[in-house]
């Protein structure tokens, strides 16, 4: 039996997949979310084999529950239109339903996904976030997990970004949170115009820079509002100056 995970904030959605499901019978919907952040819960205890997602959900979006996941189930993606969206679909999807959507269409991406899982290529593509998270809205904000607390990090909020093994720690003024992300990713990620990699293992908001010192020979050091001292290589030195003066 293929167990299957709801997510979708609109009922009538959810009410469609079900009556849609109907014709599977190998299927079995063993819970119902409105939210990303009941769908982490639920994903978590049921570890289905399948999920249904819509992007668009208050919280937390359907992008943003798959990055907070260990473990993710493939996904048929259920969404009104979106560009950036239909971009990371079209590239690394199992397959998406643009609502509102037919019954011969659901069964089409019922099939597809069939055959992906007899072949052992339904596993999910985290290329697909990669491709979502150029989209504004995925710009605005970091979402983390913390425990069994999610935290929403606007970019605002970030001194800076510091790299931590094999992931990125964003340190704000309410604390540190950690990615697991590449300092890469977020220096493709966040504004050129307001943040700045200075290093390797460093990104700065530039507007919390209160100033430039020289540290040992024909080095510098970053001296942030809050008295934390970033380091500064030589290539950020140049970089920092640039974007200082323009």
């Amino acid at each position: 039996m293929t167990k299957v995970v709801l997510i979708d904030d609109e009922p009538l959605a959810r009410s469609l997949v079900r009556e849609y499901l109907s014709s599977f019978p190998e299927t079995e919907i063993v819970e119902e979310c409105d939210n990303g952040l009941e769908g982490i819960k639920a994903i978590q205890l049921h570890q289905p084999d399948l999920i249904f997602l819509d992007i668009q959900m208050p919280k937390i979006n359907g992008f943003e529950m798959l990055e907070l996941l260990d473990h993710k189930p493939a996904v048929i993606f259920t969404t009104a239109f979106d560009e950036f969206a239909i971009k990371a679909f079209d590239l690394h999807a199992t397959d998406y339903l643009l609502k509102p959507f037919s019954k011969t269409r659901f069964d089409q991406a019922m099939q597809k996904w069939q055959l992906q899982q007899f072949a052992k290529e339904s596993r999910f593509n985290p290329a697909i976030l990669d491709t979502a998270a150029h989209s504004p809205q995925q710009k605005e904000r970091i979402v983390v997990r913390s425990g069994t607390s999610v935290i929403i990090i606007p970019t605002h909020d970030i001194h800076y970004l510091e790299a931590a093994d094999d992931f990125v720690k964003i340190h704000t003024q309410k604390g540190a949170w950690l990615k697991n992300r590449t300092m890469s990713h977020f220096e493709k990620l966040l504004d050129a115009n307001k943040f700045l990699r200075t290093h390797r293992s460093y990104i700065v908001n530039l507007a919390e820079i209160a100033k430039l010192e020289p540290y040992e020979k024909d080095n510098y050091i970053i001296v942030l509002k809050s008295g934390v001292k970033v380091p500064v290589s030589r290539s950020g030195l140049v970089r920092l100056k640039e974007a200082l003066e323009s």
